[in-house]
């Protein structure tokens, strides 16, 4: 399998009905390259079709939601049965809306979602910058409820497999705790992982000690909803 560059430049790999896309994070300000690019291509060595998804930067609620929704439209369009979403810390949050809001158009649907150390609410004080460029300096208490991936969690959600570690400062496990509550109180498939150690950003975590493993766990994971082969989970770690 190999990667192809589509019409805007983004690299694209063929050959899969399962198409995920990657969210990189970067507190809405900028998208980080290394949860970029390399995320896609450890998809490709899972058998998968990937590519990343350079959503809108600096722009207000929900203008990052309709260009990721007009990108999953366009990828089932392209002929994907299936459509995965893996987002980090910001680029998360956006994976968790596309899944998660509410939309009357079947062809915007995710399948499953795989969150690392991701911005889940926006109820919080933490990572308070990624919150004013999305809503606002005065954003009222509603539109901030409103854009909070617990608050919008209903028994029909798509499974999520999420991963955090414990000494994250920039985005605290708070955030996964709170979704992950949501998803089992409302009886939706889910699995979480919160590592003792590492920071914020950590991307594939290579040679960051046990957090390494969640690309080990996630393969597995996606592996239960796409039928990737028991041979492309095991290059994974590799």
């Amino acid at each position: 399998m190999s990667f192809r560059s589509d019409t805007n430049g983004r690299r694209t790999s063929t050959g899969s009905e399962t198409h995920m896309i990657v969210l990189p994070g970067g507190g809405y300000s900028t998208h980080v390259s290394h949860e970029a690019e390399p995320i896609a291509e450890w998809l490709e060595r899972l058998g998968l079709c990937a590519s990343v998804f350079r959503y809108p930067l600096h722009a207000r609620h929900p203008v990052p939601l309709q260009a990721l929704r007009a990108e999953i439209r366009r990828r089932r369009d392209g002929g994907a049965d299936r459509i995965g979403i893996i987002g980090f810390s910001a680029g998360g949050h956006l994976a968790g809306l596309a899944a998660l809001a509410p939309s009357t158009d079947e062809s915007e649907s995710v399948d499953f979602v795989v969150l690392g150390y991701a911005i889940t609410s926006m109820e919080t004080e933490t990572y308070r910058p990624a919150r004013i460029i999305l809503l606002g300096e005065q954003a009222a208490p509603q539109l901030r409820h409103e854009t909070s991936l617990d608050a919008l969690v209903t028994p029909s959600a798509p499974p999520f497999f999420i991963w955090h570690t414990a000494e994250d400062i920039y985005v605290p496990p708070e955030h996964t705790y709170r979704l992950a509550w949501a998803l089992a109180a409302s009886e939706v498939a889910h699995t979480v992982h919160v590592f003792p150690h590492g920071p914020h950003s950590l991307g594939l975590a290579r040679g960051a000690g046990d957090v390494e493993m969640w690309t080990t766990l996630a393969a597995s994971w996606i592996a239960e909803r796409t039928g990737v082969s028991a041979r492309a989970r095991r290059t994974s770690a590799l």
